[in-house]
């Protein structure tokens, strides 16, 4: 593997422990945004080893749409891709969401849970996309 392609995926299997570390501190915006960033970190890996050289966006299903082209196997993570991106803004900034709940007060375990789980599949599927 390419070295720009191994440091894209260390940084998404720390950006997952570290969604992981604050699931368990209760910090459940965090824990999504997080997720999120190992999921765009993974398949930016996944791109770079293909080839590309400058990767704009921050949206996971445009990512995952570029994959596609290269596998189809890609193509079953559409809903993961789909949850995460809706977790990049809202979960950082107090005028993301509606209300007058901040996202340290909207977010619950089972949106962290839930991005987690997506992140991880995100990862696993690219893991094995460059090794098998």
């Amino acid at each position: 593997m390419r070295k720009i392609t191994l440091k894209w995926l260390r940084q998404a299997e720390a950006d997952l422990k570290a969604a992981k570390d604050s699931l368990e501190d209760g910090h459940y915006e965090w824990s999504c945004f997080q997720s999120q960033q190992s999921g765009e970190k993974a398949l930016k890996a996944f791109l770079y080893e293909k080839g590309y050289t400058s990767i704009i966006t921050h949206s996971l299903k445009e990512l995952l749409n570029e994959c596609s082209k290269i596998d189809s196997g890609f193509k079953t993570l559409s809903t993961e891709a789909k949850t995460l991106d809706m977790f990049y803004i809202p979960t950082r900034y107090p005028d993301g969401l509606g209300g007058d709940l901040t996202p340290a007060e909207f977010y619950e375990r089972e949106d962290a849970e839930r991005c987690i789980s997506s992140a991880e599949l995100i990862l696993k599927t690219v893991k094995n996309s460059l090794t098998g």
